[in-house]
């Protein structure tokens, strides 16, 4: 055994190098490391002389292949869109009403508003088109303005409370509440007639008084028995279905303050190859008439 630890008296030899007595061995890379090594620096080299690699100034090296990944994907998308256009062929002269009529030309405007679909109207409907609070649930029969393709392509079309759209749907619930026309108390019984047609737990002494006021105050939209009137985009109070919550809170909130969702008029902003390739997508999701 050495006298000194730090220095062996077998194996690898030094490099020369010592710090504060602590010399540097000399263990060479193994021989197999090496090749690769040197035979990834001899591919990187021949990379960079085939394709697109080293940015310079105005742009980059083109590399002697001529490839380019925009061009392929380029060529990929407009093969893409001429396949889309022959499966679409004649799509446009079909009336809506008559879509169902070729089921090989509705599936393919299915699949193509799906794809319009999670561009554009999964921001406030959901990427499964489920909707949340204030946006509504497009795969349920329950529709604020009618779930036909001709309805729902209108609602596309002229969207909902579109300013400048005088083709717009338009509805204004009136602020109860925030405008003075109900009193808490008027309100709180309204509130609880709603429990009562909807299937809840209410207090049935509030729910009759507050049928009367329904009567007067709110079944010129939501009809005499709360079923909705779509015309008027109100909502059917007797199911299940919230658009902005169904419980005691809710209503009261809705009823004192009013609610007025919003959706933009998509015509002039998509072609209307894609406005009736959505309206399929959405009437085929389950809830379509």
């Amino acid at each position: 055994m050495s006298a000194d630890p730090k220095k062996p008296e077998s194996g690898p030899g030094t490099t020369g190098h010592e710090w504060d007595g602590i010399e540097e061995l000399n263990n060479p890379l193994p021989r197999w490391w090496l090749w690769i090594f040197y035979a990834s620096i001899a591919f990187s080299l021949v990379w960079v002389v085939l394709y697109p690699a080293i940015p310079i100034p105005g742009g980059y090296t083109k590399g002697t292949l001529g490839y380019s990944g925009r061009t392929e994907g380029e060529q990929a998308l407009a093969a893409l869109k001429a396949q889309r256009a022959e499966a679409l062929k004649g799509f446009d002269a079909v009336p809506l009403n008559e879509l169902k009529n070729n089921p090989q030309l509705m599936q393919a405007a299915v699949e193509g508003g799906r794809s319009a679909f999670k561009i554009y109207c999964i921001q406030c409907h959901g990427t499964g088109a489920a909707g949340g609070k204030g946006y509504p649930n497009l795969n349920d029969d329950d529709w604020l303005w009618g779930g036909s393709m001709e309805e729902i392509h209108a609602t596309l079309v002229n969207g909902v409370r579109q300013p400048g759209n005088d083709d717009t749907h338009m509805s204004l619930m009136p602020a109860f509440g925030k405008d003075g026309l109900l009193t808490k108390a008027q309100i709180a019984d309204v509130t609880e007639h709603v429990l009562a047609i909807s299937g809840q737990e209410h207090n049935a002494a509030m729910a009759a008084r507050g049928s009367a006021t329904f009567a007067q105050q709110c079944a010129s939209c939501h009809g005499p028995n709360g079923e909705g009137m779509r015309q008027f985009g109100a909502p059917n109070l007797r199911d299940a279905i919230w658009l902005y919550g169904g419980s005691r809170a809710d209503i009261t909130a809705t009823i004192t303050t009013a609610r007025a969702g919003v959706m933009p008029a998509w015509k002039g902003h998509l072609p209307e190859s894609t406005i009736r390739q959505l309206t399929a997508y959405v009437h085929s999701l389950g809830g379509g008439e």
